[in-house]
């Protein structure tokens, strides 16, 4: 199966954009320090949007790479921050790099190990639960994969009772979360949180109940050798 691009591309045009968060996303000022991610490091942010955890990121000293699918949300990113990036094209997409952040107007399914081979961490917030299940553990399997040993990620998931509502976003259940990266990335659970009370759309969409899970990974192995 491959990922619906329409779906997306469709939901940036009619402005249908939801899941873009007004603040910088809690769980990640919380977390970031303990991440230990160098100073000056690369960061990747899959499915990016125009997310404002990106300059939040560069703020705070790291180098940003971001892959986006949608040219309206990557435009409405630099405009936003009144940034002019340089743009570029290369065999990942269409490349706009501006100071210390760079975003790839592409397929996140088209990078390989080259592309990510600089981030030493990763910050998942709504590209894994945008993915239905035969997808994700394609996502795993080829772009988690390719990125080097030692990287460290932080990964935000949902728990839901999957019936009550269809996705995206989808439940992530963390039975599924250890099966997608096991054997080859630490996981540690961070927190759960049940969040119902404070996103009164899912509420209205038929949800009972809705978990907000972070986690903590480190890729253990060399994805050469996989």
């Amino acid at each position: 199966m491959d990922m619906d691009h329409e779906f997306w591309l469709q939901r940036w045009r009619e402005g249908r954009i939801g899941f873009h968060q007004g603040t910088v996303t809690p769980v990640l000022e919380r977390y970031r320090a303990a991440m230990a991610w160098p100073a000056g490091s690369r960061l990747f942010v899959p499915f990016a949007g125009k997310t404002l955890d990106m300059p939040w990121l560069a703020a705070h000293g790291h180098r940003i790479l971001g892959i986006e699918l949608s040219p309206i949300a990557v435009e409405q990113f630099f405009a936003e921050h009144r940034l002019v990036p340089e743009v570029r094209r290369s065999r990942y997409g269409v490349h706009h790099v501006a100071g210390a952040i760079e975003v790839i107007q592409g397929d996140a399914f088209g990078l390989d190990a080259a592309a990510l081979a600089d981030c030493v961490g990763v910050f998942d917030r709504g590209a894994l639960v945008a993915l239905p299940p035969d997808l994700r553990a394609r996502y795993a399997n080829e772009v988690y994969a390719a990125l080097p040993a030692g990287c460290r990620g932080l990964l935000l998931t949902f728990e839901y009772a999957q019936a009550q509502m269809p996705g995206p976003p989808f439940s992530v259940p963390e039975s599924e979360v250890r099966s997608l990266f096991s054997p080859h990335w630490c996981i540690d659970l961070l927190e759960r949180r049940d969040i119902l009370a404070e996103e009164p759309r899912f509420a209205a969409a038929g949800l009972t109940a809705l978990d907000d899970v972070a986690w903590r990974l480190e890729h253990t192995a060399d994805p050469g050798r996989r």
